[in-house]
């Protein structure tokens, strides 16, 4: 016996992962054009790396097949 999930559950889920790649990509964005100065400008890539993560489960998200 399947269960169904709720419309709501699913349309959740694909706008969670919109704003997972919008918060991503700002931080890519901000990171590359503006670059930090003083402390923080020899961890840039890092911040960089994230933001592609967070791109990343963004996508997976979204193109996961619900149940």
């Amino acid at each position: 016996m399947s269960e169904e999930r709720p419309i709501g559950l699913t349309i959740t889920e694909k706008f969670l992962g919109l704003i997972v790649i919008l918060i991503g990509a700002l931080t890519i964005n901000f990171t590359y054009n503006d670059p930090p100065e003083g402390i923080v400008a020899p961890f840039a890539g890092i911040f960089i790396a994230a933001g592609i993560v967070l791109v990343a489960i963004g996508v997976f998200v979204i193109l996961a097949k619900t149940e």
